[in-house]
């Protein structure tokens, strides 16, 4: 099979909210950005030299709307079935994030209250449901689906056997992809010690670069770093009883 090129697909600005064309014997993407975005996404794949009818299959990462707000358009738009994990099924299905989200720092304290984190877009049924790793290679690429619990409950990434980790907001770069290169938390973590536990699983696999939904490519190294000294500062959160997590 051949080598799997990853191609980012800005949503929302030049990389504040992305979606990603995997380029193998056949394409696949991941995530399906905000509500209305759907023709965008359709027009990027075509902007790629790729007919969108030919994508085999579209991977929603988890269930907050810039990742899912148009996954039944695109699934209209392009004919391809819809993957997402069985944990994140009751905001598919019902087209609405749970709530409250909970602020990993100021960035997420502050977008917290903006009315379109709290749309109700249009739901979806999964097609291909997730309930543990998938290979790919059925759908054109070499690789896997590897759910990567704590952002959401039902987060996923998916990983190249060539060591592409599209990583959904496992991670983010700092300021939505302002500050190039640099590793942060998103806005927003459902179990913040869950989540770092899946990344640190991820790392632990020897990526070649993580694309994040928020920014740019991140190097795995300097991600590293920043997970360490991240386990150090949420294990005082956690012991101080101040790390906010949903239990439902």
């Amino acid at each position: 099979m051949s080598r799997t090129k990853v191609v980012p697909i800005p949503v929302m600005g030049r990389h504040h909210v992305n979606a990603y064309l995997l380029l193998g014997r056949r394409p696949i993407v991941v995530d399906a950005g905000t509500p209305g975005s759907g023709r965008k996404i359709h027009d990027g794949i075509a902007a790629h030299g790729v007919d969108p009818s030919d994508v085999s299959l579209i991977v929603i990462t988890h269930g907050h709307i810039d990742h899912f707000g148009s996954a039944a358009e695109l699934h209209r738009l392009t004919g391809a079935p819809v993957a997402g994990h069985v944990a994140d099924l009751g905001p598919y299905r019902s087209g609405r994030a749970r709530e409250p989200y909970l602020p990993t720092g100021p960035m997420g304290r502050l977008m917290a209250g903006h009315k379109n984190l709290h749309l109700r877009v249009e739901p979806f049924e999964p097609d291909v449901l997730l309930t543990g790793e998938t290979d790919l290679t059925d759908f054109g690429v070499a690789g896997r689906v590897v759910p990567t619990p704590g952002h959401t409950a039902g987060s996923v990434s998916v990983l190249t056997d060539e060591g592409d980790l599209v990583a959904g907001d496992l991670i983010a770069t700092s300021f939505f992809g302002l500050i190039r290169g640099r590793p942060a938390n998103p806005p927003f973590h459902d179990d913040p010690l869950a989540n770092l536990a899946s990344l640190r699983r991820m790392l632990a696999l020897n990526p070649t670069g993580l694309h994040v939904g928020h920014g740019t490519r991140l190097d795995p190294d300097r991600v590293r770093r920043w997970a360490e000294r991240e386990q150090r500062r949420l294990s005082r959160l956690h012991a101080a009883g101040r790390l906010p997590v949903r239990t439902v």
